[in-house]
């Protein structure tokens, strides 16, 4: 039995049948609604024959054009965005990724993970930050990579490509100000242009 049909095994042995469980390009995704998110989490953190004492990452998505025409396979989502984390289990050397879907496409929220893996306390603000995904209970959200005054959730895919407001120095009030964007918008397509007999002996 390899390591990853071990997991599956000792997952569905643990937690039973009742979250979906997806086995694909080498790994495992497990998926847990919101109200059990930080429930299921502290039982992967805790149970000994899972133990995934480590959260490496936690990320957003934003499924909103996922499935349309030249955006890859339709797949049903249940809801607009989600937090995917990744887990590693130093004990046992496996990893594993258990996404979460926010109820609400208006108002995403998630419970926060910090108390069960400190260490998203930053992921989970880049995740709010960027996509707009609030977790409830995170003793700091707040930006981390934008501006506080930064007006949307640049990864959001309805964001537009040059924002809605850009910034610059003003000499006569000697501060940074904030102006609507002055940039048309416009779509660039690469060309590649080659001279007859290009590269020939060279």
């Amino acid at each position: 039995m390899t390591r990853l049909q071990t997991l599956e095994k000792t997952l569905l042995e643990r937690l039973g049948d009742t979250f979906p469980m997806v086995v694909k390009h080498g790994e495992i995704t497990l998926e847990i609604p919101a109200d059990q998110w930080v429930k299921v989490c502290t039982n992967l953190r805790d149970e000994p024959l899972l133990g995934f004492d480590i959260a490496v990452d936690l990320a957003g998505i934003d499924y909103s054009t996922y499935g349309l025409p030249g955006k890859g396979p339709a797949t049903p989502f249940p809801a607009r965005f989600a937090a995917v984390v990744h887990l590693l289990s130093t004990k046992h050397n496996w990893r594993l990724r258990v996404r979460a879907f926010a109820p609400d496409d208006a108002m995403p929220i998630l419970p926060t993970l910090v108390n069960v893996w400190p260490s998203l306390g930053w992921f989970e603000r880049e995740a709010f930050d960027m996509f707009g995904i609030i977790f409830e209970g995170h003793p700091d959200l707040r930006r981390i990579l934008t501006d506080y005054g930064f007006i949307g959730h640049p990864f959001r895919k309805d964001f537009p490509l040059s924002g809605y407001v850009e910034m610059r120095y003003d000499e006569q009030s000697q501060r940074v100000v904030y102006q609507p964007v002055t940039i048309e918008p416009r779509e660039i397509t690469p060309r590649v242009i080659r001279e007859e007999g290009y590269g020939a002996g060279r």
